[in-house]
């Protein structure tokens, strides 16, 4: 548990996760209030990045759902294990014993998959629960977890209501590729994650890829930023950054300068169109 904002960034500072007052304040709250947090951004500011962070954080184990379209209750909350219950059938076959439907859908035969599992996890440190890409889901899919973000509960016909003891801390990300109903906002805080401040940035850089030059972290970081400002398909966001300025430092680049660094922008760019605006905005003399 953290004590305050202040607390969260210390402790996220441990694990190399630096965030700003805006973030440490909705980490905390989620945390202390037992709210669900919902997590929207650019791709690659970090919203996936900062429920693994917070798990390491607290000590707690990370359980994640990846989301995606067609995902539905036998992947997300739970399911029976048809194996197991084809097998006691013809076991109870084979005794001449009597088996009745009720006997086939008890605990026994329950398949935890990662929301029930949330909610059924031993403790003692509760779990983070990662939802992420929500967005990526169905509409249907945010009905299925209403009752979960609003109670910590699942409920099974056949066996009834769990509600989690230790309630986990639950974290949400959507991309904002589609619209998520109110229904599943309310149930929410919510927070925003803008691409870092120069110095953040720098730093995050520093810390993710040790071994690369200031003098290179600073020229990418400054090339990068103004790559926001074109009109690109995908923005280059943290993640890319990142794996610019490794491999430029695999290459024992020490700044942008070097010739044929151009062939090197795959590292930021994610389709054609945008490979062709960065590399003409690619600082000159360098062919």
């Amino acid at each position: 548990m953290f004590a305050d904002p202040a607390d969260v960034r210390r402790r996220l500072d441990t694990v190399d996760y630096l965030v700003d007052d805006g973030l440490a304040m909705a980490l905390f709250l989620a945390s202390r209030l037992g709210r669900p947090l919902l997590l929207e951004g650019e791709p690659g500011v970090g919203k996936t990045a900062a429920a693994k962070a917070l798990a390491r954080a607290l000590g707690a184990d990370l359980i994640r759902l990846q989301c995606y379209e067609g995902l539905g209750v036998s992947e997300a909350l739970y399911e029976w294990n048809h194996q197991r219950q084809l097998l006691a059938i013809r076991l109870a076959e084979a005794r001449r014993e009597k088996l009745v439907e009720a006997d086939l859908f008890t605990a026994e035969f329950l398949l935890d998959r990662p929301v029930l599992r949330a909610v059924r996890h031993p403790g003692p440190v509760p779990p983070v629960l990662l939802i992420d890409e929500i967005d990526r889901a169905d509409d249907e899919f945010e009905a299925l977890l209403l009752e979960f973000l609003g109670e910590h509960a699942v409920s099974i016909p056949e066996l009834g209501t769990f509600t989690a003891v230790r309630p986990p801390t639950v974290v949400l990300t959507s991309n904002r590729s589609r619209d998520l109903h109110d229904a599943l906002r309310r149930r929410c805080l919510y927070h925003w994650i803008e691409y870092p401040a120069p110095a953040r940035a720098t730093e995050i850089v520093r810390r993710t890829v040790p071994g690369a030059p200031a003098t290179l972290i600073g020229a990418a970081g400054a090339f990068v930023a103004r790559a926001r400002t074109l009109e690109l398909d995908k923005a280059p966001g943290m993640a890319e950054t990142i794996d610019w300025v490794a491999a430029l430092t695999v290459l024992g680049v020490t700044d942008l300068l070097a010739p044929g660094l151009p062939a090197t922008l795959g590292a930021l760019a994610k389709t054609p169109d945008d490979l062709t605006q960065l590399t003409a905005a690619f600082p000159e003399g360098t062919p």
